[in-house]
Order: C-alpha cells, then sequence, then structure tokens
C-alpha cells in the first residue's frame, strides 16, 4: 500500500496526515502555524522530514491563496506565502509534489469520499472567518483562466456607489462574524463562543434565531448567484458550524421562502440540493491528497 503525506496550511494551526491512497488516515497531528516566513518553512521542513524516512510516495499541500500549479500566490491569512513554490523546495526528494487552494480541496474530499461523491456538476462552500469556494463542473474542477475560480468571498452581494467590505459574501457570509453577533446579542463575554450561540440558537432564543436567520439569507444570495452561472445539482456546506444541524435546515428553509418570493427563480433555475459537508476539519487533509492522486494518476483537474 502507497502511502502520503497531506498537508493543510491554515492560519492558526498546520496540520498534517499520513494516509493511504484509499483515503485511510493512518496517523496525525498538528502545530501551531508561525506567522513568520522562515520560521513557518522550518517547521513544514520539519514535518516533512520526519515522515520522508517512512518512505512516503507523494507530498500533498493545501494552502489559503490563489494557487497557480504549485505556487502560491497572496496566502490569504499568510501574506507570506506569497511566491512558495513547495514543489521547487522539496524537488530533491523526487517524489510527486502537489498544491491546491483551500476552498478546492474541501470539493474534492467531498466529490471523492463525501457527500458530492462521484457527482459531475456540484460545490462545497465553507463557512468560516470568510467564505471559501470549490466548484466541480462536468467532472471537472473549476480553476478558471487564472486560477481563482470560486472565491466566493470577492462575490459582491450589495451593489452600492460607495462599496464597502460589509457588502461582500465574505463578511456577509462569515460564520465567526455571526456567532459574534449572537453572542452580543445574548449578552455572553466570548464572542468567539460557538457552542454558546448555538446553544441559544438550538433553545429558540428568538434574538440568535433572527440573526441566524439573516444570516442563512445572504448564504442564500452567495447559492443563487452560482446556480444561476454553472447550474449544479447538489451544494455542501462546510465549515466548523457545519456541525449544527440547525444551520442546512435553516439555509434550506430559507431558499425555499426565497422561490416563494421570486417566482421567475422557481420556474427558470432548478433548486440545486443543500446537505451537509461530510469532512469538517480533515476536509482538506483529503482533498490536498486527492489532487495529488489525480496528478499522479495523470488526470486533468
Amino acid at each position: 500500500m502507497k502511502n502520503y503525506l497531506s498537508i493543510d496550511i491554515g492560519g492558526t494551526n498546520l496540520k498534517y496526515a499520513l494516509l493511504d491512497n484509499a483515503g485511510n488516515i493512518i496517523e496525525k497531528g498538528k502545530t501551531k502555524s508561525p506567522h513568520e516566513k522562515e520560521k513557518f518553512l522550518t517547521t513544514v521542513d520539519q514535518v516533512v522530514k520526519n515522515y520522508a524516512e517512512k518512505d512516503i510516495k507523494g507530498l500533498a499541500f493545501c494552502a489559503p491563496g490563489k494557487i497557480e500549479y504549485t505556487k502560491i500566490h497572496f496566502g490569504g491569512a499568510l501574506p507570506f506565502l506569497d511566491g512558495i513554490d513547495f514543489s521547487e523546495i522539496y524537488k530533491d526528494l523526487n517524489i510527486p509534489v502537489a498544491v491546491i487552494n483551500d476552498g478546492k480541496a474541501s470539493v474534492l474530499a467531498e466529490n471523492w469520499l463525501g457527500n458530492l461523491k462521484d457527482l459531475q456538476n456540484c460545490a462545497a462552500i465553507t463557512l468560516g472567518s470568510g467564505v471559501g469556494g470549490g466548484i466541480i463542473v462536468n467532472g471537472r474542477l473549476l480553476n478558471g483562466a487564472h486560477f481563482q475560480a470560486g472565491e466566493l468571498s470577492f462575490m459582491v452581494l450589495k451593489m452600492a456607489k460607495e462599496m464597502g467590505f460589509d457588502d461582500i459574501a465574505g463578511t456577509m457570509g462569515s460564520a465567526v462574524r455571526m456567532v459574534s453577533q449572537v453572542i452580543k446579542a445574548i449578552g455572553n463575554e466570548d464572542e468567539t463562543d460557538g457552542l454558546a450561540a448555538f446553544e441559544a440558537i438550538n433553545s429558540g432564543n428568538e434574538q440568535a434565531l433572527k440573526i441566524l436567520r439573516s444570516y442563512c439569507w445572504d448564504v442564500v444570495g452567495i447559492i443563487v448567484n452560482i446556480q444561476s452561472v454553472v447550474d449544479l445539482t447538489t451544494i455542501a456546506i462546510g465549515g466548523g458550524i457545519s456541525a449544527q444541524p440547525i444551520l442546512v435546515k435553516e439555509i434550506n428553509r430559507a431558499y425555499d421562502q426565497f422561490l416563494d418570493q421570486m417566482p421567475m427563480y422557481k420556474m427558470t433555475l432548478t433548486r440545486p440540493k443543500i446537505v451537509e459537508a461530510k469532512f469538517k476539519n480533515d476536509a482538506n487533509l483529503f482533498g490536498a491528497l486527492y489532487n495529488l492522486l489525480l496528478h499522479v494518476n495523470g488526470e486533468k483537474l
């Protein structure tokens, strides 16, 4: 059995796992992500060297930012990643190296082994500090002309003569922002306490539920815009808050409410299924590996 090392680069943690080519995790771990370039590269190097001794057959990375083949641009929350090419850094290992954007990794994970398995036209939306996304059309991952298809956070949901970040999907669809609003409304001091926020929501707190439903309405705006362009069968909702069943339930309720208010959309655009993503915190590890396996097998994304 061939084993591979998958590394998920996040703003908070650097997660890694040894997996076989069937997607079984053999072992995994994580460490804090340094926010200084040299310390970061040293940390990654230590992880890679530890597993290179175990005769890995390939190296898969998932990172924020625009990924052009194996080169990172911008780096999202980790801007020092700009210009890093892991294929060049680890070319002396003489094993395949693949790199993919975190949003695209999530849809590959779901399409390989999750709730979008083998679907030809689907998407994954990750609700976190912003809105991540990956889209598959006609069986192929949608990269776009500049490798930036699926950057849903940049979608403009409110056009105005004077624009601000409050008008883009990355803010309106931010789960972190929604949780903070709920926490403030219920008088909790810890604005990051997602469990407390959903405890209030699930208990029927009117203010908390109102905030969630407004948030889900904004998420539906993102989904409708995606659907009007690429016509998908199924969309999986991921991110930490997707573990709360009420989230996908309320998104579906809001979508139906939107269609009732806009009959032209109901007649014209076929409603996609909206489901919970199977993978949560490990999604990017699976997606990064699948991206590598596709490259190893010579399949185009």
